[in-house]
């Protein structure tokens, strides 16, 4: 099965400790749309996080 997941958008907030679970709470509502979202930190500040759409 060849899958391709596809960024869509990407943006930086500030850290914040329940930022997972609005990240969380959007990949439950909307995996079966095709959406899947993700959150990192930023490689380059430990104060930011790094916010991912993706098509799948």
């Amino acid at each position: 099965m060849n899958q391709h997941i596809v960024p869509l958008s990407t943006t930086k907030l500030k850290k914040a400790e329940d930022t997972y679970k609005v990240v969380d709470a959007l990949n439950r509502t909307l995996k079966d749309e095709d959406f899947l979202f993700g959150l990192s930190l930023d490689k380059t500040d430990d104060t930011t996080m790094v916010f991912t759409i993706y098509r799948t």
